[in-house]
């Protein structure tokens, strides 16, 4: 079973927070109180390996998304909000595919639905090469910098050192196996025009990993799809501009 942050929340509805690389679902400690006070039953799932989830050597989004659909069950939800941030949107869009009547709606952030070229594909292996080499530091070192805003990276220390840790204490191989993971994803671009459930997608503007045009070229394929552009937010939207995330997903939740 997979483990998880949560909070109890009520019968407004449920929630499915999946989280970034290589951070843990700790990234989702601003959205949780905010979700569960407004009645809302939520929880954030850790992938393979992270936190005290156990390993699987080889697991594929497709796993993650069979685990998570178990999740539901043995917590007795017939559907939930799935709302998945950058590796977290690959998720949500491998459990919409496997998972249609479990979905009550997909919430994709700062994430992409085509799979990695052939280039992304071998910065991917040389990026798991060097992490092997020199230990989940070196991932925080590539990977902070590309996270928030330019205006959060030099004003907010503390949340930047957080975030820090939080890949730190990650252990390199399972940091190889999460990128491996995202390497082999499948192509969701095709089924994009196929979603029909409701669908917002939300995008930091100053998101440099998947810009704000890769999420207006989502947003064009997804029928009746919403998008929403935070100001002053990088690639961990929901942490660079926590209010104006939740406000954004309370009312997509409350729409419902």
């Amino acid at each position: 079973m997979l483990t998880f942050n949560g909070a109890a929340g009520g019968d407004a509805g449920n929630v499915l927070l999946l989280h970034a690389f290589p951070v843990s679902s700790q990234m989702w400690e601003p959205q949780l109180a905010p979700l569960a006070e407004s009645g809302y039953r939520v929880i954030a799932p850790a992938v393979y390996g992270f936190e005290s989830t156990p390993s699987r050597p080889g697991w594929s989004m497709d796993d993650y998304a069979h685990d998570l659909a178990r999740l539901m069950e043995a917590l007795g939800w017939k559907s939930a909000t799935i709302v998945g941030l950058s590796m977290g949107g690959y998720q949500a869009m491998a459990f919409y595919r496997l998972y249609p009547e479990l979905t009550k709606s997909l919430v994709l952030c700062d994430t992409r639905a085509n799979a990695d070229t052939p280039q992304a594909f071998s910065v991917r292996q040389e990026f798991r090469k060097a992490v092997m080499e020199k230990g989940a530091e070196e991932a925080a070192a590539r990977m902070v910098p590309n996270f928030f805003a330019k205006e959060t990276y030099e004003s907010n220390p503390s949340l930047v050192e957080k975030t820090r840790e939080s890949i730190v204490r990650q252990a390199p191989e399972e940091i190889s196996e999460a990128m491996r993971a995202i390497a082999e994803r499948e192509d969701s671009t095709e089924m994009l025009t196929e979603i029909t459930c409701p669908t917002l997608i939300v995008n930091g503007m100053e998101d440099i990993v998947t810009t704000p045009e890769i999420a207006a070229t989502m947003h064009a394929l997804i029928p009746g799809s919403k998008l929403e552009l935070i100001p002053d937010a990088g690639h961990l939207s929901n942490l660079d501009q926590p209010a104006i995330f939740n406000g954004i997903l309370l009312e997509h939740l409350r729409s419902l």
